[in-house]
């Protein structure tokens, strides 16, 4: 496959340079803006709107973690089944969020079986619910409390859950082999993250979620993330290490502003949190950090 990728690639790169520039422009325009990129040992990440999808092509079958949304999903589909015969086994969800969820449906009379944290499902059911949406869902059938694992091809994948974070049902995906973990929303890559309160999240125990996660895998472990800033969605244990102090400095930062005796309202005005380093504010979202964050600490 990776081959073939190479072949396919390097002939759109020569039939574009021999295009005019108008010529050139409507091509590009005509080239989907979905991308699959293959990391090692048959995993790869596929983006295109919303959180970062990780596929596993084996004899045996597929798998895929998160979905995106429905007519991405379907890219993702309609990509792996040009040149793999292979069925879909299993579709593991990090998360509930519907950027990461609302393409499930798609695999609907595809995949065998839909995996994820005990708490996601509970989520996933209750916002759809809420949307009165549950006919354009596709739930897990599987859960688990702490752990996870199965064997698929050369491939041993085990999920881990180590609390709360940016949900209170984050899972880890490790594909073993690979030494390839999605770790979802539990990074977002210089980007302020967003936190969901009413699903469980708490940055106090994120901050205990990144720890676990840094000790646990070794220094080859190549971290998929669930968004990153200008698209970079893999890294290393720093890129880990620079989100968890981003988290530390945002508490500090706030606690300070409570210790001073600012009210909440004094503290929702501030526009920006010193000393965090690379980590940016793309999505406007320091309104909802700080709130987040004086809610923990108060």
């Amino acid at each position: 496959m990776q081959r073939r990728q190479f072949i396919r690639n390097t002939a759109l790169t020569s039939g574009l340079l021999m295009l005019s520039s108008k010529e050139l422009l409507a091509s590009l325009l005509q080239q989907p803006a979905y991308k699959l990129t293959l990391l090692r040992n048959n995993v790869g990440f596929f983006t295109e709107r919303g959180g970062t999808i990780v596929y596993y092509i084996s004899k045996e079958g597929i798998v895929v973690v998160d979905s995106e949304f429905p007519d991405q999903a379907k890219h993702l589909i309609d990509e792996l089944k040009k040149e793999n015969t292979q069925p879909f086994k299993l579709l593991i969800n990090t998360h509930h969020h519907g950027d990461h969820t609302g393409g499930n449906i798609a695999f609907k009379g595809l995949v065998e079986h839909v995996v994820g944290h005990e708490n996601c499902l509970l989520n996933y059911k209750k916002v759809a619910a809420d949307q009165k949406s549950e006919d354009k869902q596709l739930f897990q059938d599987v859960t688990f409390k702490d752990t996870w694992k199965v064997k698929v091809g050369d491939e041993k994948i085990k999920a881990y859950y180590y609390g709360a974070g940016h949900t209170n049902g984050d899972a880890i995906i490790h594909f073993e082999h690979a030494n390839i973990a999605h770790v979802g929303d539990l990074m977002f890559n210089k980007m302020y993250p967003y936190i969901d309160k009413p699903a469980g999240a708490s940055f106090k125990s994120w901050i205990t979620v990144l720890d676990k996660t840094i000790k646990h895998f070794d220094n080859d472990t190549l971290f998929v993330f669930g968004h990153g800033s200008k698209n970079i969605v893999t890294g290393g244990k720093e890129e880990l290490k620079k989100m968890q102090h981003y988290i530390e400095q945002l508490l500090q930062f706030v606690g300070l502003q409570i210790k001073d005796g600012k009210s909440k309202e004094d503290i929702l005005k501030i526009t920006s949190i010193p000393n965090v380093g690379e980590w940016t504010d793309e999505m406007k979202r320091i309104q909802s950090n700080l709130e987040a964050a004086y809610s923990e600490l108060i």
